[in-house]
């Protein structure tokens, strides 16, 4: 009797070659999903939407500002809708707006690590600059969101509370139309979210090199307060132009009359540059590391 091949044991490891394709590993709506149902995704974007109305409250239940010649921001924020989410801005850009991004960007590949479950992604398997670009997207995504998400409901809140008036500005008091400085509101979102990219940069190459989440987000955020520390030293001169929290309130020059480009042109600048410089160190690090030990 003549024995029959068992085609489909031969067929079988070349159809499931044929059927691996690197490109369709990971997709981004896997990514996006997984984390979304994270407890810290839905805990921060829940602190950054409540934060307006609680300053809403803040400011309902207590005095009126006094009458000054030299105007503060917060002295200005009850004056409208545009006059309350430029405060609110400009209250949370340095620290909660910098937690957010640092979470998003260094939470995102040292909690598989930390899971063990790195290994297993990249077994599937996974290209390792896919895996990255996948991950780095998403947090990007993420962080996007956050920065849009605190300005808008500020507004949103500011004008329920306080109504929909001109922008007054800081210092001088000085008035412009609330249909001139809406568009421009634009503007100081985008470049708030260029800022913030030295922030998710450094998160990243900290959450690449590290299985600590953590040490990651905590990295991120200490070079703030550090690089904030050395800016108010003005014996460092023009070198604190190169600190990466030196233009973080340059998106104030949109607020005024006549439009500055100066300030937020070099701010993002610097900071688009020393993002690429640490987003190619985190994907140089991460094809030499060692996921398996």
């Amino acid at each position: 009797m003549t024995s029959v091949p068992n085609t489909a044991n031969a067929a079988g490891p070349r159809e499931a070659g044929a059927a691996y394709a690197p490109g369709r590993t990971l997709p981004l709506r896997v990514e996006i999903v997984r984390q979304f149902k994270r407890r810290r995704t839905l805990v921060m974007f829940g602190l950054l939407l409540a934060l307006p109305w609680i300053l809403v409250v803040a400011f309902s239940l207590g005095p009126a500002p006094a009458q000054q010649s030299s105007l503060r921001l917060s002295d200005l924020a009850t004056q409208g809708g545009l006059n309350f989410a430029a405060f609110t801005l400009s209250v949370s850009a340095t620290l909660l707006l910098v937690v957010a991004v640092a979470l998003f960007c260094g939470d995102t590949v040292a909690s598989e690590a930390s899971w063990s479950s790195l290994r297993y992604l990249l077994a599937a398997p996974v290209p390792r600059d896919r895996l990255l670009r996948q991950k780095l997207t998403v947090a990007l995504g993420y962080s996007a969101a956050a920065v849009i998400a605190l300005p808008v409901m500020a507004l949103l809140a500011g004008t329920v509370a306080f109504g929909w008036n001109d922008i007054r500005l800081p210092g001088t008091g000085e008035t412009i139309a609330a249909s001139t400085v809406l568009p421009r509101f634009g503007i100081v979102i985008g470049y708030a979210l260029v800022n913030q990219l030295v922030v998710a940069a450094l998160a990243f190459l900290l959450s690449v090199s590290t299985d600590s989440p953590l040490g990651a987000v905590g990295g991120a955020v200490g070079l703030v307060i550090v690089s904030n520390i050395l800016q108010a030293v003005e014996a460092l001169g023009v070198v604190r132009e190169f600190l990466p929290t030196f233009w973080s309130t340059a998106w104030l020059d949109a607020l005024v009359p006549q439009l500055d480009w100066s300030g937020m042109i070099k701010g993002a600048s610097l900071s688009v540059t020393y993002a690429a410089i640490l987003v190619a160190l985190a994907f140089r690090r991460f094809r030499r590391k060692d996921v398996v030990s």
